[in-house]
Protein backbone atom coordinates (compact mmCIF):
# COMPACT_ATOMS: atom_id res chain seq x y z
CA UNK A 1 0.00 0.00 0.00
CA UNK A 2 1.22 3.63 -0.81
CA UNK A 3 -0.18 7.33 -0.80
CA UNK A 4 -0.64 8.86 -4.07
CA UNK A 5 0.13 12.93 -4.50
CA UNK A 6 -0.63 14.88 -7.03
CA UNK A 7 1.48 18.00 -6.94
CA UNK A 8 0.89 20.86 -9.51
CA UNK A 9 -0.21 18.39 -12.03
CA UNK A 10 -1.45 19.60 -15.13
CA UNK A 11 -2.50 18.07 -18.81
CA UNK A 12 -2.72 19.09 -21.65
CA UNK A 13 -3.55 17.71 -25.05
CA UNK A 14 -1.88 17.74 -28.66
CA UNK A 15 -5.05 20.72 -29.29
CA UNK A 16 -4.27 22.78 -26.34
CA UNK A 17 -7.16 21.90 -24.73
CA UNK A 18 -6.61 21.82 -20.81
CA UNK A 19 -8.27 19.02 -19.24
CA UNK A 20 -6.51 19.21 -15.82
CA UNK A 21 -5.72 22.46 -14.21
CA UNK A 22 -2.79 22.95 -11.70
CA UNK A 23 -4.61 19.95 -9.13
CA UNK A 24 -2.99 19.71 -5.89
CA UNK A 25 -3.96 16.39 -4.26
CA UNK A 26 -2.88 14.02 -1.28
CA UNK A 27 -4.34 10.36 -1.00
CA UNK A 28 -3.69 9.14 2.36
CA UNK A 29 -2.27 5.29 2.82
CA UNK A 30 -5.11 3.18 2.79
CA UNK A 31 -7.97 5.78 1.97
CA UNK A 32 -10.68 5.24 -0.70
CA UNK A 33 -10.95 8.74 -2.38
CA UNK A 34 -13.82 9.41 -4.45
CA UNK A 35 -13.29 11.57 -7.85
CA UNK A 36 -16.51 13.26 -8.89
CA UNK A 37 -17.68 15.46 -11.07
CA UNK A 38 -19.90 15.88 -14.62
CA UNK A 39 -18.40 14.49 -18.10
CA UNK A 40 -15.32 16.07 -19.25
CA UNK A 41 -14.51 17.38 -15.98
CA UNK A 42 -10.91 15.65 -16.03
CA UNK A 43 -11.45 12.92 -13.58
CA UNK A 44 -10.77 9.90 -15.70
CA UNK A 45 -7.57 11.88 -17.32
CA UNK A 46 -6.17 12.00 -13.68
CA UNK A 47 -6.76 8.37 -12.93
CA UNK A 48 -5.13 7.73 -16.41
CA UNK A 49 -2.15 9.40 -15.54
CA UNK A 50 -1.92 8.06 -12.36
CA UNK A 51 -2.05 4.62 -13.96
CA UNK A 52 0.66 5.82 -16.51
CA UNK A 53 -1.81 5.71 -19.65
CA UNK A 54 -1.52 9.39 -19.88
CA UNK A 55 1.49 11.17 -20.02
CA UNK A 56 1.78 13.89 -17.33
CA UNK A 57 2.10 17.54 -19.05
CA UNK A 58 3.67 19.52 -15.95
CA UNK A 59 3.47 18.58 -11.92
CA UNK A 60 5.01 15.94 -10.03
CA UNK A 61 3.18 12.58 -9.91
CA UNK A 62 4.33 10.61 -6.56
CA UNK A 63 3.10 6.84 -5.41
CA UNK A 64 4.49 5.71 -2.36
CA UNK A 65 6.58 8.51 -2.20
CA UNK A 66 8.49 7.82 -5.37
CA UNK A 67 8.20 9.98 -8.52
CA UNK A 68 7.03 8.02 -11.07
CA UNK A 69 5.75 10.85 -13.50
CA UNK A 70 8.27 8.81 -16.54
CA UNK A 71 7.87 5.29 -15.33
CA UNK A 72 5.74 2.96 -17.46
CA UNK A 73 2.49 1.59 -16.03
CA UNK A 74 3.71 -1.79 -15.85
CA UNK A 75 6.46 -0.62 -13.16
CA UNK A 76 3.85 1.08 -11.10
CA UNK A 77 2.43 -1.25 -9.05
CA UNK A 78 -1.35 0.12 -9.27
CA UNK A 79 -4.20 -2.02 -10.65
CA UNK A 80 -7.07 -0.73 -12.65
CA UNK A 81 -10.73 -1.49 -13.15
CA UNK A 82 -12.71 -0.40 -16.37
CA UNK A 83 -15.70 0.05 -17.06
CA UNK A 84 -16.08 -1.67 -19.73
CA UNK A 85 -14.66 -4.90 -17.74
CA UNK A 86 -11.96 -5.55 -20.31
CA UNK A 87 -11.59 -9.61 -19.95
CA UNK A 88 -10.15 -12.09 -22.16
CA UNK A 89 -13.12 -13.52 -23.75
CA UNK A 90 -11.38 -17.04 -24.57
CA UNK A 91 -9.68 -17.52 -21.33
CA UNK A 92 -11.97 -18.75 -17.94
CA UNK A 93 -12.63 -16.47 -15.14
CA UNK A 94 -9.28 -18.31 -13.28
CA UNK A 95 -7.05 -17.70 -15.98
CA UNK A 96 -8.48 -14.08 -16.18
CA UNK A 97 -8.11 -13.36 -12.41
CA UNK A 98 -4.37 -14.73 -12.57
CA UNK A 99 -3.14 -13.31 -15.90
CA UNK A 100 -0.89 -10.75 -14.96
CA UNK A 101 0.39 -12.88 -12.24
CA UNK A 102 1.28 -15.62 -14.60
CA UNK A 103 2.93 -13.33 -17.37
CA UNK A 104 5.31 -12.07 -14.06
CA UNK A 105 6.15 -15.45 -13.84
CA UNK A 106 4.79 -15.79 -10.13
CA UNK A 107 4.79 -19.06 -8.42
CA UNK A 108 1.97 -21.49 -9.74
CA UNK A 109 1.10 -22.11 -6.27
CA UNK A 110 0.96 -18.44 -5.08
CA UNK A 111 -1.18 -17.77 -7.85
CA UNK A 112 -3.81 -20.59 -7.39
CA UNK A 113 -4.03 -19.76 -3.80
CA UNK A 114 -4.28 -15.65 -4.44
CA UNK A 115 -7.28 -16.66 -7.15
CA UNK A 116 -8.96 -18.54 -4.49
CA UNK A 117 -8.96 -15.90 -1.96
CA UNK A 118 -10.21 -13.43 -4.19
CA UNK A 119 -12.98 -15.47 -5.54
CA UNK A 120 -14.31 -16.24 -2.13
CA UNK A 121 -14.11 -12.92 -0.87
CA UNK A 122 -16.79 -11.76 -4.26
CA UNK A 123 -18.25 -14.69 -4.49
CA UNK A 124 -16.75 -16.66 -7.87
CA UNK A 125 -15.91 -19.79 -6.73
CA UNK A 126 -18.45 -22.03 -8.43
CA UNK A 127 -17.75 -19.67 -12.31
CA UNK A 128 -13.68 -20.10 -11.80
CA UNK A 129 -14.25 -22.47 -14.73
CA UNK A 130 -16.71 -20.19 -17.09
CA UNK A 131 -15.86 -18.00 -19.23
CA UNK A 132 -16.91 -13.90 -19.24
CA UNK A 133 -19.61 -15.02 -22.11
CA UNK A 134 -20.98 -17.14 -19.59
CA UNK A 135 -21.18 -14.23 -16.87
CA UNK A 136 -24.09 -11.85 -15.84
CA UNK A 137 -22.74 -8.26 -16.38
CA UNK A 138 -22.34 -8.42 -12.32
CA UNK A 139 -20.70 -11.15 -12.49
CA UNK A 140 -18.11 -9.53 -15.24
CA UNK A 141 -17.25 -6.84 -12.94
CA UNK A 142 -16.92 -9.12 -10.17
CA UNK A 143 -14.21 -10.73 -12.27
CA UNK A 144 -12.31 -7.63 -13.13
CA UNK A 145 -12.45 -6.80 -9.24
CA UNK A 146 -10.82 -10.13 -8.26
CA UNK A 147 -8.05 -9.76 -11.20
CA UNK A 148 -7.02 -6.30 -9.61
CA UNK A 149 -7.33 -8.10 -5.98
CA UNK A 150 -5.20 -10.89 -6.74
CA UNK A 151 -1.64 -8.21 -7.81
CA UNK A 152 -2.01 -6.85 -4.38
CA UNK A 153 -1.20 -3.50 -5.60
CA UNK A 154 0.12 -0.56 -3.78
CA UNK A 155 -3.38 1.08 -5.22
CA UNK A 156 -6.40 0.32 -6.85
CA UNK A 157 -7.48 2.27 -9.56
CA UNK A 158 -11.56 1.91 -10.64
CA UNK A 159 -13.26 4.22 -14.01
CA UNK A 160 -16.64 4.00 -13.19
CA UNK A 161 -16.72 0.41 -12.43
CA UNK A 162 -20.51 0.40 -11.95
CA UNK A 163 -21.79 2.49 -15.04
CA UNK A 164 -22.79 -0.66 -17.43
CA UNK A 165 -24.91 -2.21 -14.36
CA UNK A 166 -28.89 -1.84 -13.78
CA UNK A 167 -29.56 -0.08 -11.02
CA UNK A 168 -30.49 -3.03 -8.55
CA UNK A 169 -26.90 -4.66 -9.72
CA UNK A 170 -24.92 -1.10 -9.20
CA UNK A 171 -26.45 -0.89 -4.89
CA UNK A 172 -24.86 -4.71 -4.72
CA UNK A 173 -21.58 -4.31 -6.75
CA UNK A 174 -21.25 -0.44 -4.77
CA UNK A 175 -21.60 -2.22 -1.17
CA UNK A 176 -19.39 -5.22 -2.45
CA UNK A 177 -16.73 -2.50 -2.68
CA UNK A 178 -17.04 -0.44 0.39
CA UNK A 179 -16.58 -4.09 2.16
CA UNK A 180 -13.55 -5.19 0.72
CA UNK A 181 -12.04 -1.94 0.48
CA UNK A 182 -12.36 -2.02 4.02
CA UNK A 183 -11.08 -5.71 4.40
CA UNK A 184 -8.19 -4.92 2.43
CA UNK A 185 -7.09 -1.65 3.46
CA UNK A 186 -5.90 -0.23 -0.15
CA UNK A 187 -5.35 3.04 -1.35
CA UNK A 188 -7.97 3.26 -3.79
CA UNK A 189 -8.78 6.14 -5.85
CA UNK A 190 -12.56 5.81 -7.57
CA UNK A 191 -13.79 7.63 -10.35
CA UNK A 192 -17.62 8.30 -11.14
CA UNK A 193 -20.38 10.82 -12.17
CA UNK A 194 -22.71 9.16 -9.95
CA UNK A 195 -23.11 11.43 -6.61
CA UNK A 196 -24.67 8.87 -4.87
CA UNK A 197 -22.14 6.69 -5.54
CA UNK A 198 -19.36 9.51 -3.96
CA UNK A 199 -21.50 9.98 -0.78
CA UNK A 200 -21.75 6.18 -0.13
CA UNK A 201 -18.67 4.42 -1.01
CA UNK A 202 -15.80 7.49 -0.18
CA UNK A 203 -13.76 8.20 2.52
CA UNK A 204 -13.52 11.69 1.02
CA UNK A 205 -14.74 13.63 -1.79
CA UNK A 206 -13.14 15.63 -4.62
CA UNK A 207 -15.09 17.45 -7.19
CA UNK A 208 -13.70 18.59 -10.48
CA UNK A 209 -15.19 20.45 -12.80
CA UNK A 210 -13.35 21.66 -16.14
CA UNK A 211 -10.13 20.49 -15.12
CA UNK A 212 -9.98 22.01 -11.65
CA UNK A 213 -10.28 20.47 -8.20
CA UNK A 214 -13.94 22.70 -6.64
CA UNK A 215 -14.22 21.02 -3.22
CA UNK A 216 -12.35 18.07 -0.87
CA UNK A 217 -13.72 16.94 1.90
CA UNK A 218 -15.94 14.24 3.54
CA UNK A 219 -19.20 13.38 1.58
CA UNK A 220 -21.45 14.97 4.56
CA UNK A 221 -18.71 18.09 4.54
CA UNK A 222 -19.60 18.91 0.75
CA UNK A 223 -23.47 18.12 1.63
CA UNK A 224 -23.38 20.67 4.63
CA UNK A 225 -20.95 23.63 3.70
CA UNK A 226 -20.51 23.14 -0.27
CA UNK A 227 -18.08 25.97 -1.26
CA UNK A 228 -19.78 27.57 -4.03
CA UNK A 229 -22.82 26.83 -6.19
CA UNK A 230 -21.51 23.79 -8.49
CA UNK A 231 -20.52 22.18 -5.54
CA UNK A 232 -24.27 22.68 -3.62
CA UNK A 233 -26.05 22.00 -6.86
CA UNK A 234 -23.98 18.98 -7.72
CA UNK A 235 -24.15 17.20 -4.37
CA UNK A 236 -27.12 15.81 -3.24
CA UNK A 237 -30.19 14.06 -4.77
CA UNK A 238 -32.87 15.59 -5.32
CA UNK A 239 -30.53 18.98 -6.09
CA UNK A 240 -30.07 21.80 -3.39
CA UNK A 241 -32.68 24.89 -4.64
CA UNK A 242 -31.38 27.74 -5.69
CA UNK A 243 -33.18 30.71 -5.64
CA UNK A 244 -32.30 34.79 -5.51
CA UNK A 245 -32.10 36.73 -2.43
CA UNK A 246 -31.99 40.36 -1.53
CA UNK A 247 -30.92 42.01 2.04
CA UNK A 248 -33.15 44.78 2.85
CA UNK A 249 -34.50 46.54 6.58
CA UNK A 250 -31.74 44.11 8.09
CA UNK A 251 -33.56 40.77 6.33
CA UNK A 252 -33.09 38.75 3.74
CA UNK A 253 -35.45 38.26 1.62
CA UNK A 254 -36.34 35.20 -0.40
CA UNK A 255 -39.19 34.82 -3.20
CA UNK A 256 -41.01 32.13 -0.19
CA UNK A 257 -40.41 35.07 2.30
CA UNK A 258 -38.35 37.42 4.62
CA UNK A 259 -36.22 35.95 7.15
CA UNK A 260 -32.81 36.64 9.98
CA UNK A 261 -29.45 37.39 8.33
CA UNK A 262 -27.73 33.98 8.93
CA UNK A 263 -25.37 34.54 11.78
CA UNK A 264 -21.54 35.78 10.34
CA UNK A 265 -22.77 36.99 7.11
CA UNK A 266 -20.22 39.64 6.02
CA UNK A 267 -20.66 41.31 2.94
CA UNK A 268 -18.59 44.35 3.86
CA UNK A 269 -20.09 46.63 3.50
CA UNK A 270 -20.96 46.42 -0.41
CA UNK A 271 -24.15 45.37 -1.30
CA UNK A 272 -24.40 41.62 -3.63
CA UNK A 273 -27.06 39.72 -5.56
CA UNK A 274 -26.76 36.52 -3.36
CA UNK A 275 -28.60 33.17 -3.96
CA UNK A 276 -29.71 31.30 -1.55
CA UNK A 277 -29.37 27.50 -1.54
CA UNK A 278 -32.17 25.42 0.12
CA UNK A 279 -31.95 21.68 0.57
CA UNK A 280 -35.46 19.54 -0.26
CA UNK A 281 -35.59 18.47 3.74
CA UNK A 282 -34.83 21.97 5.10
CA UNK A 283 -38.86 22.23 3.95
CA UNK A 284 -41.52 20.83 5.81
CA UNK A 285 -45.12 20.94 6.67
CA UNK A 286 -46.81 24.42 8.20
CA UNK A 287 -47.86 23.91 12.11
CA UNK A 288 -45.26 21.02 12.36
CA UNK A 289 -43.97 23.27 15.51
CA UNK A 290 -40.41 23.40 14.47
CA UNK A 291 -38.34 26.39 13.46
CA UNK A 292 -39.80 28.04 10.22
CA UNK A 293 -41.16 30.53 7.39
CA UNK A 294 -44.32 29.76 6.85
CA UNK A 295 -45.94 30.12 2.80
CA UNK A 296 -48.47 28.39 0.37
CA UNK A 297 -47.64 26.98 -2.82
CA UNK A 298 -49.70 24.79 -5.31
CA UNK A 299 -48.13 21.41 -5.68
CA UNK A 300 -47.07 21.37 -8.93
CA UNK A 301 -45.98 17.67 -8.42
CA UNK A 302 -45.98 14.79 -6.18
CA UNK A 303 -43.99 12.10 -6.31
CA UNK A 304 -43.83 8.59 -3.43
CA UNK A 305 -41.05 7.27 -3.00
CA UNK A 306 -42.72 4.91 0.16
CA UNK A 307 -40.66 6.61 3.43
CA UNK A 308 -40.80 9.78 1.93
CA UNK A 309 -42.74 12.36 -0.45
CA UNK A 310 -40.84 14.36 -2.80
CA UNK A 311 -43.44 17.83 -3.52
CA UNK A 312 -42.38 20.16 -6.71
CA UNK A 313 -43.67 23.90 -6.99
CA UNK A 314 -43.28 27.05 -8.83
CA UNK A 315 -41.29 29.86 -7.75
CA UNK A 316 -43.33 32.80 -7.15
CA UNK A 317 -43.41 35.27 -9.35
CA UNK A 318 -41.61 38.45 -9.39
CA UNK A 319 -39.07 37.30 -6.33
CA UNK A 320 -36.37 39.35 -5.78
CA UNK A 321 -33.40 39.33 -8.19
CA UNK A 322 -35.12 37.29 -10.70
CA UNK A 323 -33.56 37.83 -13.41
CA UNK A 324 -30.04 38.01 -12.55
CA UNK A 325 -27.18 36.44 -14.19
CA UNK A 326 -26.13 33.59 -12.02
CA UNK A 327 -22.35 32.47 -12.23
CA UNK A 328 -22.08 29.17 -14.05
CA UNK A 329 -25.09 29.39 -16.16
CA UNK A 330 -26.21 25.94 -17.19
CA UNK A 331 -25.25 23.74 -14.32
CA UNK A 332 -25.35 26.29 -11.10
CA UNK A 333 -28.34 28.31 -12.40
CA UNK A 334 -31.56 29.41 -10.16
CA UNK A 335 -33.81 26.63 -10.05
CA UNK A 336 -37.08 26.42 -12.27
CA UNK A 337 -38.94 24.64 -9.90
CA UNK A 338 -38.27 23.96 -6.14
CA UNK A 339 -38.72 20.37 -4.53
CA UNK A 340 -39.63 19.97 -0.93
CA UNK A 341 -38.91 16.57 0.71
CA UNK A 342 -42.03 15.78 3.07
CA UNK A 343 -43.42 13.11 5.82
CA UNK A 344 -45.53 10.57 3.97
CA UNK A 345 -48.16 11.63 6.41
CA UNK A 346 -47.95 14.97 4.75
CA UNK A 347 -51.36 16.81 3.78
CA UNK A 348 -50.05 18.02 0.43
CA UNK A 349 -51.83 16.81 -2.61
CA UNK A 350 -50.67 17.00 -5.86
CA UNK A 351 -52.81 19.72 -8.23
CA UNK A 352 -53.56 21.31 -4.62
CA UNK A 353 -52.34 24.23 -2.67
CA UNK A 354 -50.35 23.39 0.40
CA UNK A 355 -48.85 24.92 3.39
CA UNK A 356 -45.24 24.51 4.19
CA UNK A 357 -42.52 26.05 6.04
CA UNK A 358 -38.92 26.64 5.85
CA UNK A 359 -36.11 26.21 8.21
CA UNK A 360 -34.28 29.48 7.88
CA UNK A 361 -31.23 28.12 10.30
CA UNK A 362 -30.78 25.57 6.90
CA UNK A 363 -29.84 28.46 4.53
CA UNK A 364 -26.99 28.61 2.52
CA UNK A 365 -26.27 31.70 0.77
CA UNK A 366 -23.71 32.52 -2.23
CA UNK A 367 -22.25 35.53 -4.53
CA UNK A 368 -23.96 35.32 -7.51
CA UNK A 369 -21.18 36.55 -9.42
CA UNK A 370 -18.60 34.27 -8.40
CA UNK A 371 -20.68 31.60 -6.95
CA UNK A 372 -18.53 31.37 -3.89
CA UNK A 373 -19.75 30.06 -0.84
CA UNK A 374 -20.72 33.35 1.93
CA UNK A 375 -22.36 31.85 4.98
CA UNK A 376 -24.06 28.82 5.77
CA UNK A 377 -26.73 27.80 8.33
CA UNK A 378 -26.44 27.05 11.99
CA UNK A 379 -26.98 23.26 11.56
CA UNK A 380 -24.18 23.18 9.04
CA UNK A 381 -21.07 21.05 9.77
CA UNK A 382 -17.25 21.99 10.47
CA UNK A 383 -15.71 24.58 7.57
CA UNK A 384 -14.16 22.09 4.77
CA UNK A 385 -10.68 22.21 3.18
CA UNK A 386 -10.99 24.22 -0.03
CA UNK A 387 -8.57 23.65 -2.78
CA UNK A 388 -8.91 25.95 -5.35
Amino acid sequence: MADVDLLGISKQFADETEAVSDLDLHVEDGEFLILVGPSGCGKSTVLRMIAGLEEVTSGELRIGGELVNDKPSKDRDVAMVFQSYALYPHMTVRDNMGFALKVARADKAEIRSRIETASAMLGLDEFLDRKPGQLSGGQRQRVAMGRAIVREPKAFLMDEPLSNLDAKLRVQIRAQIALLQQRLGVTTVYVTHDQTEAMTLGDRVAVMRGGVLQQLGSPMELYERPANLFVAGFIGSPSMNLMPAAIADGKLRLPLGDVDLPPGLELNGKPRRLIAGIRPESFGDAGTGGPGVEFRTRIDVLESLGSELYAYFQPPAGGPGSTWEVAGEGDTGLSARYVARLETESPAREGEVAALALDPERIHLFDAASGERLSAGARAAEPVPVAH
